[in-house]
């Protein structure tokens, strides 16, 4: 017996510790350890409520756990969510958003669509202000393609038009530019936050 548990669901319960511990990969020790200590406490909250313990009872509460990689997964989503939601700038969203899509495919979508809209965003406001340095050419132009449907193309400035294209917007790329990619980029950063609140789950909790 150690501290009341049969040696053998003891070392059942290691193991499964162990195993957590070692897929916290790129977690804080002190921040590693404290989850794998509060994940043991929960344990042996659950297999012995009242000092009786079986081999059963410890399958059951470890069954209910999930495996070792599903728990560390979820732990580790957990991690990057609240780096997601205690940032605002852009960079680390995109950073934290990498992360979380390494670990879910929910994790995937919510990326894929926080770069296009900060792309989108960015190319409107820095279409913008180089508007000013660029009049000729900078702007959002349409053109005929070869097929003869109608193509848009948001220029900086930098290269020629297409033949037989036309600007569409003038000096009004100017504020449109500025009020529609910041307003892009706020509801991008907004939809980034509120995914990641959406996909929190509570914390295992020793009383829980």
């Amino acid at each position: 017996m150690a501290g009341g548990i049969p040696q053998e669901a003891q070392q059942r319960i290691d193991v499964y510790l162990a195993g957590l511990r070692a897929r916290l990969r790129g977690v804080n020790d002190h921040e590693a350890r404290e989850f794998v200590e509060e994940i043991r406490s929960h344990l042996l909250d659950k297999v012995a409520p009242e000092g009786q313990v079986s081999p059963a009872s410890v399958e059951e509460a470890l069954a209910a756990l999930g495996s070792p990689d599903e728990l560390a997964r979820q732990y580790l989503t957990e991690a990057v969510l609240v780096r997601v939601q205690a940032s605002r700038s852009p960079l680390r969203i995109l950073e934290n958003l990498f992360r979380w899509a390494r670990l879910s495919v929910a994790g995937f979508f919510v990326l894929l669509a926080a770069i296009v809209g900060y792309f989108l965003g960015g190319a409107l406001v820095v279409c913008a202000l180089l508007k000013p340095f660029h009049p000729q050419s900078a702007g959002l132009w349409a053109f005929h393609d070869a097929t003869g449907d109608v193509e848009y193309s948001l220029r900086m400035g930098f290269s020629t038009p297409p033949a037989g294209g036309h600007e569409l917007l003038g000096w009004w790329m100017v504020p449109i530019g500025l009020v529609a990619g910041g307003l892009l980029l706020m509801l991008t950063t907004a939809f980034a936050l509120w995914c990641a609140r959406r996909f929190r789950r509570p914390r295992i909790s020793p009383a829980g």
